[in-house]
């Protein structure tokens, strides 16, 4: 079992003392919701949590929810069937051939939430202060389609 990301990675070192640790899932749980949305998600994740999967779909619960209460705040590939792993390792992990010649998730995500403090004319404390919201989802949606897309193309897959 390969692991992408653990919540427990962010909530060292820098982690801001007035957050609590649960922010250190919010980008991995958005990221997880997308793949859950497009049923990118492994067979055994889907028998698993059925329950939870319905819950998410409905929008009662988010991706860093269920990163923490079903998977010990860690996103791994066992978690995600063939084509989700193959997207994941390309788009979610830095420094791929994919990300170096479009862009990471993470990178993404950081230009994504700056963009819009920018217009806000406020800015974001530390990338853990991006909230957990379908709101915030929804905007990173739109960029995680778009490199799907992207990345479907750039792996001849369409």
């Amino acid at each position: 079992m390969s692991k992408y990301d653990d919540a427990s990675w962010h909530y060292g070192n820098e982690f801001p003392e007035n957050l609590p640790t649960k922010n250190g899932a919010t980008h991995i749980g958005m990221f997880l919701n997308w793949c859950i949305n497009n049923d990118l998600h492994s067979e055994e994740v889907k028998e698993d949590l059925n329950e939870q999967i319905e819950s998410l779909k409905r929008r009662e619960i988010t991706g860093a929810e269920i990163l923490i209460d079903a998977f010990d705040e860690k996103f791994s590939d066992y978690m995600l069937n063939d084509l989700g792993n193959a997207f994941a390792k390309d788009y979610y992990e830095d420094e791929t051939d994919f990300t170096n010649k479009f862009s990471s998730f993470a990178t993404d995500y950081v230009n994504l939430f700056d963009s819009i403090a920018e217009e806000s004319d406020f800015e974001y404390e530390t990338f853990y202060h991006i909230e957990d919201t379908y709101e915030n989802y929804d905007l990173m949606k739109q960029i995680i389609d778009y490199r799907f897309q992207e990345w479907k193309e750039y792996k001849s897959l369409n």
